[in-house]
């Protein structure tokens, strides 16, 4: 769009300032170039405001447009959720470990002492010397077995990343 142009549209939108209108409405005045390009100018305006009908779109658009943006945001809190299983894993150990105590209880009550006198059984846990423990080759095994999954889980999370990438 050349200069003129851009001045006439401006007088025809009300966009100029005072002296602009003032200089504009002189050239249209006094040249005819000016005057040919605005009457043109302000039909084409005429045609715009008259001929062309905006259509709404219907209330279904919008309220399928609304449901897509609700559904979108309430997916992005599930994926920081906890995978399930690692949760069932944990419950899972803390009942077998709840369910061992409890059988261990049972069995080692005498049922045939009768009285009041019931004592509940005493656990007697052996003391380990911790640095026996770090100097052991089980402890090599654990930190061996550590390293081990580490890189199985950096390869898992590098595949999955891969995978990510061309999909």
């Amino acid at each position: 769009m050349n200069s003129m142009d851009e001045k006439l549209w401006n007088y025809i939108d009300g966009t100029c300032t005072p002296q602009e209108h003032e200089a504009i409405n002189r050239l249209i005045e006094q040249d005819e170039v000016y005057r040919h390009k605005y009457n043109e100018l302000l039909a084409l305006n005429a045609e715009f405001s008259n001929n062309i009908e905006l259509d709404e779109p219907p209330m279904a658009f919008t309220f399928n447009v609304m449901e897509q943006i609700r559904a979108e945001q309430a997916l992005k809190p599930l994926k920081a959720t906890i995978d399930q299983r690692v949760i069932k894993g944990i419950a899972a150990f803390f009942i077998l470990t709840i369910s061992a105590i409890m059988l261990y209880v049972l069995f080692s009550v005498n049922w045939s002492a009768g009285g009041i006198d019931w004592k509940m059984p005493e656990f007697k846990i052996p003391q380990i010397q911790i640095s026996g423990l770090l100097n052991s080759g089980v402890m090599k095994a654990f930190l061996f077995f550590d390293a081990i999954l580490c890189l199985y889980l950096f390869d898992y999370f590098l595949r999955r990343k891969r995978t990510a990438k061309t999909a």
